[in-house]
């Protein structure tokens, strides 16, 4: 398929060429978030936007987290926010979860995966060979997928909230978890988020499936559509369902193990039914959703920080999930296992990954540690809280999961400013980062080789 200078993104030119400057698809995308979030700020910050007056910092804040699909917020949107700041809330989820979800595919055409379309375009430099007509095509593609699957949601979860809470209320409601649950945003209309429904099948389930598809991402759901089959699915499609269940499962069994018998969590109910359904939930809402069924305050250290590795691993790529991203930690371990047993090359499900491969993951796990190290150690300097509850805050917000121990309220200012800096950049930097990895060109300069002491 031949390509059309016409049809070809606009990309800032590369050096020593001519020409207008233009924004490149990254900077675009953080210019977008940008926008979004000084436009959502100014919304929130109208009077009948909220019950009472809120600042123009916790409006920025909830801004950025709604953007971001975080979920931390430093006012309660039930009870400070009025219907309109909600809708408000619920557009900038939408808005940021659909605009990433579609740069994300665009740059993994970029990197060279199939869309699933009609055509194949496997780009061989950035967006350069991307035309205009398959960007609308994805985009078009990935909305109707993201609606659909809120749509399901909204029917289900109104089967059950419109019974208990009347027609209105019950599907505002059920719109409100669906979008948020899809994007994987974990705002909720409740102070407790979904505690109140920690036994109920139906709630718990719903909102875990939704967050769970969304986090799959939208090119594992287009195979699963196309092929119908697991054996017809990619390597990377098939290790992504695979990796997710058999990562639940592990978590939620963990869960149930170190929580089993505290009072603040699973030991506080009744049957076994209950705890089976909050251990789920909690489980596999942490590496993406931020929603929470029990007390987070209440976990004991050794929960939390299972819950620390899974906000730091995240979902899958091209998904409205954060983190590292599954595949990056897949990439890792089985580069750390190719090592250990002495050979020269990783493979994954008998696929040699190439060294390019191991080195890309590597930079973006490097990349979250350095952004995740200088938000320890900021809001350490600016918030008087445990180091457990400091670095919960920062991986939480890095991985836009939104859980917290309970001291996203006592921020202050400059722990305002950090945490926000943070989801941004747990956003919209490992994309970046990607996008950047495709415009690199190999030095035509090579030095001699030689050993150096690692470990």
């Amino acid at each position: 398929m031949r390509l059309q200078t016409r049809d070809l993104l606009p990309i800032s030119p590369r050096p020593g060429r001519s020409g207008p400057k233009r924004i490149s698809p990254p900077g675009l995308l953080i210019e977008g978030f940008c926008i979004l979030i000084v436009l959502g700020t100014c919304l929130l910050k109208l009077p009948w936007a909220t019950e009472v007056p809120v600042t123009w910092l916790e409006a920025a804040f909830t801004a950025t987290s709604a953007v971001t699909v975080t979920g931390l917020s430093v006012v309660d949107t039930a009870s400070e926010y009025t219907l309109f700041g909600q809708l408000v809330i619920l557009l900038l989820i939408q808005l940021g979860g659909l605009g990433l979800m579609t740069f994300a595919v665009l740059t993994a055409l970029a990197l060279g995966f199939k869309l699933g379309l009609r055509h194949h375009l496997a780009a061989q430099e950035a967006f350069n060979e991307i035309s205009l007509s398959t960007t609308r095509r994805a985009g078009a593609s990935i909305a109707v997928f993201a609606l659909s699957m809120e749509a399901i949601g909204l029917v289900i979860l109104a089967c059950f909230f419109v019974p208990e809470k009347g027609w209105s209320e019950g599907l505002y409601q059920a719109l409100f978890y669906s979008v948020s649950a899809f994007n994987n945003a974990g705002f909720a209309l409740s102070p407790d988020s979904v505690s109140a429904y920690v036994g109920h099948a139906g709630v718990t389930l719903t909102i875990s499936g939704l967050f769970i598809v969304g986090g799959l991402g939208y090119l594992v759901a287009r195979e699963l559509f196309e092929n119908r089959s697991f054996s017809g699915l990619s390597i990377y499609s098939r290790l992504i369902l695979v990796s997710t269940l058999v990562i639940n499962l592990a978590a939620m069994a963990l869960f149930l193990l170190l929580e089993y018998g505290n009072p603040g969590t699973l030991g506080a109910l009744d049957s076994v039914g209950d705890k089976l359904l909050a251990a789920w939930f909690q489980a596999t809402t942490t590496r993406t959703a931020g929603f929470n069924s029990v007390d987070i305050g209440a976990l004991t250290a050794g929960t939390s920080v299972l819950f620390l590795l899974l906000m730091f691993i995240g979902g899958a790529p091209n998904s409205t999930a954060s983190g590292i991203k599954l595949s990056t930690f897949l990439v890792l371990m089985s580069a750390t296992r190719a090592f250990l047993k002495g050979n020269l090359t990783a493979t994954i499900g008998r696929h040699s990954l190439s060294g390019e491969t191991v080195l890309k993951a590597l930079a973006v796990t490097t990349l979250a540690m350095v952004v995740i190290f200088l938000g320890v150690l900021g809001l350490s300097i600016f918030v008087r809280a445990d180091f457990l509850d400091i670095a919960f805050e920062v991986v939480s917000a890095f991985g836009t999961v939104g859980l917290s121990r309970g001291i996203t309220g006592d921020l202050g200012a400059a722990g305002q400013l950090i945490i926000m800096a943070i989801m941004l950049a747990g956003r919209v930097g490992p994309l970046t980062l990607g996008y950047m990895l495709t415009m690199r060109r190999k030095s035509l300069v090579r030095y001699a080789t030689t050993e150096f002491p690692v470990g």
